[in-house]
């Protein structure tokens, strides 16, 4: 009997292989670079966040399944969370979702809210697994591009381009404020177009917001939820990974109205159904940490911001600088280079450094094939010998 071929990928999926973040991290890890590509910190969060989770165990909370909605505890902590920072109010119990990561939140959002042949508006460039929840869900993807602009020197949305993107199909918008890889953070004039581009359409808005206290230079980031008529449309999605450096525990969560919560829980339970259930109650009390925690995480990662971006400059690069996220997106044109892809593939062997090639987060490659991201949530002293060896490219 001849043997069997596997299945095929579906058609749905096509396109989609190995991501470009386990691509480059294993090229990191054959070559000895120093990765500043995949965007995880390289030291621990709190200790005493670190201790919960071990005392949650030992006490033998979460280490059978937890309630599929999340445990109450911190469900209760994402409510409040929301509430004093953002004044936006919750029912932990029927309005509160905890997910594995921003990532699940995403995916079970699209698979809930997203019918085959509906239009998805995304910003490009997009986190990947945009692109593939999206197709997933069998909806189609709209991008609308964010872009370079000298004279705020930051990407901006183009509200013209956004607006004409909307049609009859349109379904859904998928936000990411502050934006990876950009490092974009939403304006309030910007958040408002769109809130009223969704009102006036009657659009779901689905907002990626993992980066949220990650903010610098005086930006703000402002949930679009907290727009009149945006909360009973917006699933609003953010994790605990970024914000306290455990990025392993795969601790997310999403909150919107009931309706939309609910259509959410339906698909994430035939997902994931429960997962880190130790780690829950350790993230409800990180979720309580004093404002001077806040505070002292953005002002060491601007710091670590501009380490990097002073020896991205020596060494040549256009540097854009990011109002928000750990990531600096750069454009290699300076240094003679057109290829992203490219560069980023032979970087290590030149450089011993490995970072990522926007050009994958964009539909039309083309659009951003000189840009490269790098990530800054590292030591101080990999960052400083990072940028030595960068220097080794400067015209």
């Amino acid at each position: 009997m001849a043997p069997m071929t596997p299945a095929p990928l579906n058609r749905r999926l096509a396109g989609f292989g190995t991501t470009i973040f386990a691509e480059m991290s294993a090229l990191a890890a054959a070559t000895g670079s120093i990765n500043l590509g995949q965007g995880f910190p390289d030291t621990d969060g709190p200790e005493e966040i670190r201790e919960a989770a071990v005392r949650a165990l030992r006490e033998g909370r979460g280490n059978q399944y937890p309630p599929g909605p999340g445990v109450p505890e911190l469900r209760t902590a994402i409510a409040e969370h929301q509430r004093q920072r953002y004044g936006l109010a919750y029912d932990p119990d029927t309005e509160v979702l905890v997910t594995a990561g921003a990532t699940e939140a995403i995916a079970a959002s699209l698979l809930a809210l997203v019918e085959p042949g509906d239009e998805v508006i995304a910003l490009e460039p997009y986190y990947d697994s945009y692109a593939a929840c999206i197709a997933m869900a069998g909806g189609t993807r709209v991008p609308v591009t964010l872009r370079p602009d000298p004279a705020e020197a930051r990407f901006v949305l183009d509200l013209d381009e956004l607006r004409a993107a909307v049609t009859d199909r349109t379904r859904l918008i998928l936000l990411n404020t502050p934006h990876n890889p950009t490092g974009t953070v939403l304006t309030r004039d910007e958040l408002a177009a769109v809130a009223a581009l969704a009102v006036e359409r009657d659009l779901l808005v689905v907002t990626d917001e993992v980066y949220e206290h990650l903010v610098f230079d005086g930006a703000a980031h402002i949930p679009v939820a907290t727009f009149p008529g945006m909360r009973e449309r917006t699933i609003t999605i953010s994790s605990a990974g970024k914000t306290f450096s455990f990025t392993g525990w795969k601790v997310g969560w999403a909150t919107g109205s009931r309706d939309l919560v609910s259509a959410v829980r339906t698909t994430k339970q035939y997902l994931t159904y429960v997962s880190s259930g130790p780690f829950q109650y350790a993230i409800a009390e990180a979720l309580r940490l004093p404002d001077t925690y806040y505070d002292d995480l953005r002002a060491d990662l601007r710091r670590k911001r501009d380490l990097l971006g002073d020896g991205l400059r020596a060494a040549g690069f256009e540097v854009y600088q990011p109002q928000g996220t750990y990531f600096i997106t750069t454009d290699i044109t300076p240094l003679g280079e057109k290829d992203a892809h490219a560069f980023c593939r032979t970087l290590p062997e030149r450089c011993g450094v490995v970072a990522i090639p926007n050009s994958v987060f964009y539909d039309d490659p083309d659009t951003g094939r000189t840009q490269v991201r790098f990530a800054f949530c590292k030591k101080d002293d990999i960052l400083t010998e990072a940028a030595t060896r960068l220097r080794r490219l400067a015209p």
